[in-house]
């Protein structure tokens, strides 16, 4: 018997992070017949999907996300699913997959960093005031059968927030490919890399992977370098519209001439060959994908408490974790990293973590989700 799948999100991008996990775990029901239809704004690339297009007219970030919400559930009557996961905050949905954790717990990170005016005005926004109440509504939804949370930080900051049946919550992480994130590339792309940045040999080179300086805290990446060694630099790849002033404050703080600016880098991989450790004292990250490629490359991982991956890193074995406005503590960590036969030592520990976290691992709990979810429904009716 054919089962249909539908699954909600605005803009799907086959290639995007999340979407690859989702569409290779759905090919392991192939002994059951699927058929997926996607419900989105905007669709790119190609897949065997059936694409149903949710393009109501917006005029605000309100608008935006109630009337696609409003008129996916629409399309959601008018169709007979056997299951609907989302990816966006709506009611009419089976699954939602939890990728941007509590918006709640993000904005009281955020108003740490804001002006006492800035972060009133942050409690008043009508946007975020939506955005929490349409959580809350599907978090607490009857319909709502599983929560899919990519670290046990984020099923944790659910189970307290909302009234919710723990045992709709189920951890599963993306999860890395410990074959194409491989530490004995370091052997070809090293030296190269480095000498490209000009970073000496005996150099300790951090790297910060991430988009959006402000949230991943390249701040606080700043600052652990300029108290943490008078010697250790600091790769950056990424992008953010502010990038000058961050350049501003490295040659405020006179590490400019240690400080790397690659921009979006297509292939990472080189530039975490030429680094000795990962620093992301991110405000708040439900868990990034960086913390998974950094601990295949076998690289420690200086993180802080609201980022899901902290709970890989074990203190002293692999990385250190502190707050992430705790500047001391974060050029304490950096200082820590002595030599680059200690940081090798401690990435050992780092690539065995990344191993019970193989891709195909998680997948198969995710593949295993979508059959209990498939075999319930199916004997129910």
């Amino acid at each position: 018997m054919t089962s249909r799948l539908a699954i909600i999100r605005q803009k799907y991008r086959p290639d995007g992070g999340a979407e690859r996990f989702i569409s290779r775990a759905l090919e392991g029901l192939s002994q059951h017949d699927l058929e997926i239809s996607v419900i989105t704004r905007q669709w790119s690339g190609e897949g065997d999907y059936q694409i149903i297009t949710c393009n109501p007219a917006k005029w605000s970030r309100i608008s935006r996300e109630k009337r696609f919400a409003e008129e996916a559930c629409r399309l959601i009557s008018q169709h007979e699913f056997d299951l609907v996961q989302s990816h966006e905050r709506l009611t009419c949905c089976d699954i939602f997959r939890a990728g941007d954790g509590v918006h709640r717990m993000w904005l009281e990170q955020r108003k740490r960093i804001l002006s006492p005016l800035r972060a009133k005005w942050l409690d008043l926004s009508p946007y975020h005031r939506y955005v929490c109440n349409a959580e809350k509504k599907l978090f607490e939804s009857p319909r709502l059968k599983a929560v899919i949370c990519n670290s046990e930080m984020v099923k944790q900051e659910i189970r307290n927030t909302f009234a919710i049946d723990p045992e709709k919550l189920h951890v599963i992480y993306n999860g890395i490919n410990t074959r194409k994130f491989d530490p004995t590339l370091r052997d070809s792309h090293r030296d190269e890399a480095r000498n490209k940045l000009g970073i000496p040999p005996s150099a300790i080179a951090t790297i910060f992977v991430g988009s959006g300086f402000e949230r991943k805290g390249l701040k606080g990446a700043l600052r652990a370098i300029a108290g943490g060694s008078s010697s250790a630099h600091l790769i950056v790849v990424g992008n953010d519209k502010h990038q000058t002033q961050y350049q501003e404050e490295a040659h405020a703080l006179g590490i400019a001439d240690r400080v790397h600016w690659l921009g979006v880098q297509q292939d990472v991989i080189p530039w975490y060959c030429a680094a000795d450790a990962l620093i992301l004292p991110t405000l708040y990250d439900p868990f990034p994908n960086v913390i998974f490629e950094a601990l295949a490359f076998a690289l420690p991982i200086i993180t802080s408490h609201k980022c899901g991956g902290a709970e890989l890193v074990t203190e002293d074995e692999n990385g250190w974790v502190c707050d992430a406005l705790n500047y001391e503590g974060l050029a304490r960590a950096v200082a820590k990293l002595v030599s680059h036969e200690k940081c090798q030592e401690m990435g050992l520990y780092s690539r065995q973590r990344s191993l019970e976290f193989e891709q195909s691992l998680m997948i198969d709990k995710l593949v295993q989700l979508y059959r209990d979810l498939i075999t319930r429904n199916s004997e129910n009716e």
